[in-house]
């Protein structure tokens, strides 16, 4: 009887551990743990610790709480100047709400990733379709992402999705066409250089006219005002002259003074020796006649 009683314990004691460890549900931080009670989410854990369940009748499955990253398939698209360009890109995303998730996208990465695919592709080639093929390429810098999550918009909402980035690895010509088109597109950067060029060789010249005519006409105002100078200071000498000659008192040191003068530019050279005759007026003044 006593060993019947000690199996007895024993199975009990095995049962009641397993029913223990079947009812403890361990959530780590980078999960959520999701109870199920006949197939069915009771409730969802999410925050790390421990936590308990109704052994045999609920079960547990549990979500990635970290970001994600999803790479997705190169893919052909064609841009508003019907160039065609190949996207090669990926996103981060996580899961912010595991209830919503679990119930729209049957708790499946994959079935998450495949619905990814789906929106972000589509939104690539709506918006790479309505841009030129100039405006993608320089877009690269995040304007283009920053549009394409734009255009997304909430609609990961629904499965309790957020996308928190869409990034291009890639984004090129194909290899049939691509030196054709770097070819044109240099032959436009060159148009437009030659067009800045042209633009600033007629500013220059427009600059050039206005100044030679400005200067052509100070040079005038200057030789007029000059002219004007010059015949206001021999009216002036002439004036002075006639005042002088006027005078009787100073007649005659003027004409002894322009006799000199006429002297010393007679003495010129190296013979210095002058030969008057007496009624000369350069003789008579030293004769003081």
């Amino acid at each position: 009887m006593k060993t019947i009683k000690k199996v007895i314990l024993i199975a009990v004691l095995f049962v009641a551990l397993i029913i223990g460890a079947s009812s403890i549900v361990i959530t780590n931080e980078n999960e959520y743990s999701l109870i199920r009670q006949f197939g069915k989410v009771d409730h969802v854990v999410d925050t790390a610790g421990i936590s308990f369940k109704i052994p045999f009748i609920q079960s547990v499955d549990t979500l990635p709480k970290q970001v994600l990253l999803y790479d997705l398939s190169p893919s052909d698209v064609i841009t508003s100047d019907k160039k065609t360009m190949i996207c090669d890109s990926y996103i981060l995303w996580h899961i912010v709400d595991p209830l919503k998730f679990a119930q729209t996208l049957n708790s499946s990465i994959t079935n998450a990733e495949n619905r990814l695919d789906t929106i972000v592709y589509n939104s690539t080639k709506n918006v790479i379709s309505s841009t030129t093929q100039d405006e993608v390429i320089s877009g690269r810098d995040g304007v283009l992402s920053a549009a394409i999550i734009a255009n997304i918009g909430n609609v990961m909402d629904q499965y309790g999705i957020e996308l928190l980035a869409f990034e291009t690895k890639q984004l090129d010509l194909p290899s049939d066409n691509k030196a054709a088109v770097y070819e044109r597109m240099i032959s436009e950067r060159d148009n437009i250089a030659a067009t800045y060029t042209a633009e600033g060789s007629s500013e220059a010249q427009k600059i050039k006219n206005t100044t030679d005519k400005e200067v052509t006409v100070l040079l005038s105002e200057a030789e007029k005002n000059a002219e004007i100078l010059i015949a206001e200071g021999e009216a002036e000498y002439m004036r002075i002259l006639s005042e002088a000659y006027a005078d009787e008192s100073k007649q005659d040191f003027y004409s002894f003074v322009r006799s000199l003068d006429a002297l010393k530019v007679s003495m010129s050279g190296d013979n210095k020796t002058v030969i008057l005759s007496p009624d000369s007026p350069i003789a008579q003044i030293f004769y003081g006649q």
